[in-house]
């Protein structure tokens, strides 16, 4: 077992025990102080002042435990009744709060002591509660981080008292259908995504030299004599050659794929705008990482954007089963990839190795594209982390364009913030 998992594991257990255990910081820290204070002077000293002091802190501490403990005992057993039933599904976005329609009563009889919840699954989210007092409800509203899907709800209710002194914890499930897409951001509008197929049709530089002699280009050594355009060179000294037209014709349907990775919602939020907004034309055919399925509509693609990231799992490269269940060898693909350089990104070069093509590579990012070299001391000294992560950022995204564009695929980089498209030079589209 490798060291990170052994630390995800410990943590794991940690924060079990934490949840069971009746005491918070505060209260286990009185707890200690009160007895150590008790031994060394209630009893050793017989100092009556502090040996009262200590007792009423130890008496409040152990009253509070048991008031609390009884409360969520008695709080768990009616919610367990009221979550047998399933919720109706929940369709939310990301980044955005979004009303669940959970509602229980508002416990106003509770001695001193307030009932807290969050969702920790399928995905922990921040969760806010708001007291209807027409109605005496307390209702939930989440805000997710990230895309998940699921087909239940775990909550983590608190019981604790109002200084904070104890606690009681507990986790309860309850089935429903939860699908958080990815934020769209400040889209509004892709270019016309397209597979495309050498063929003699629309000129490209990515394409096999298959059509007439049209493309023009400087001589190389190498270059054959018979390709020289000769009555050029008297003119103006300039040896220029001649070669076929690479040219590529767009292909009957789109395939398209999304690759999960580190720092992927970005990518998965294009893939969402492209799939809802016409972006890859009619037809087109959808996959993502975390599952085998093929989507042809927009509402059978959108849970497969949604479950491409399953919290705490890393999935499975799926690229090259895509294409060859839906074209074999020679197949044309649109791949929304993360901004990010992970385990992804060797598998995805061996598939364009592996594969003819021609692929185009759709990177989305959240901010600026703009990139320095590194900065020097007095830099780290003065801007903040957040400005060097941004640089960090920006100079992974030039390396994963120029590693795309060894292997001669076209890219295209998507600004989720402020929906701006970039060819492989950074240039505005």
């Amino acid at each position: 077992m490798s060291y990170l998992a052994v630390q995800t594991q410990i943590r794991h257990y940690a924060e079990r025990l934490r949840t069971h255990f009746p005491l918070s910081m505060a209260g286990l820290l009185i707890l200690l102080l009160a007895l150590a204070s008790l031994q060394g002077f209630g009893y050793q000293r017989m100092d009556l002042v502090v040996f009262a002091l200590t007792v009423c802190a130890l008496s409040i501490v152990l009253i509070s435990s048991i008031m609390v403990i009884t409360t969520g005992l008695i709080i768990r057993k009616r919610l367990r009744l009221a979550l047998n039933s399933a919720q109706a599904p929940l369709k939310a976005e990301a980044s955005y709060p979004n009303d669940t329609q959970f509602m229980i009563p508002g416990h106003s009889w509770l001695p001193m002591m307030t009932l807290e919840w969050r969702v920790v699954a399928p995905d922990a989210m921040h969760t806010r509660i708001r007291f209807n007092t027409d109605e005496d409800l307390l209702e939930e509203t989440i805000v997710p981080e990230q895309r998940c899907l699921g087909g239940h709800i775990t909550r983590l209710f608190t019981v604790r008292d109002v200084m904070g002194l104890c606690r009681f914890s507990w986790r309860m499930s309850q089935a429903a259908q939860i699908m958080i897409l990815p934020k769209i951001g400040q889209l509004r509008a892709l270019p016309l995504l397209r597979s495309m197929d050498a063929e003699d049709g629309i000129p490209d530089f990515r394409g096999a030299p298959q059509g007439d002699r049209m493309d023009i280009r400087r001589y190389a050594p190498g270059d054959s004599v018979r390709d020289i355009m000769w009555r050029v060179y008297a003119r103006n000294r300039h040896l220029n050659v001649r070669l076929p037209e690479k040219s590529m014709f767009q292909s009957e349907r789109t395939l398209a794929y999304l690759v999960s990775g580190p720092a992927d919602e970005a990518a998965a939020g294009v893939a969402r705008f492209a799939v809802a907004e016409g972006a890859l034309g009619e037809p087109w055919l959808f996959s993502a990482d975390g599952s085998s399925d093929v989507a042809r509509t927009t509402a059978s693609a959108l849970p497969l954007i949604a479950g491409s990231r399953q919290p705490g799992r890393t999935l499975e490269f799926g690229l090259d089963a895509f294409l060859q269940q839906q074209g074999g060898q020679y197949s044309a693909c649109i791949v929304f990839v993360p901004a990010t350089k992970g385990s992804w990104t060797r598998s995805l070069l061996e598939t364009l190795a592996r594969f003819p093509g021609p692929f185009t590579i759709v990177i989305g990012i959240d901010g600026s594209t703009e990139s320095s070299s590194p900065p020097h001391y007095w830099q780290r000294m003065l801007f903040s982390a957040d400005k060097q992560a941004s640089r960090s950022a920006a100079a992974d995204l030039r390396e994963l364009i120029a590693l795309f564009g060894k292997v001669g695929t076209q890219v295209l980089v998507v600004d989720r913030q402020s929906g701006q498209c970039f060819d492989h030079r950074l240039k505005r589209v």
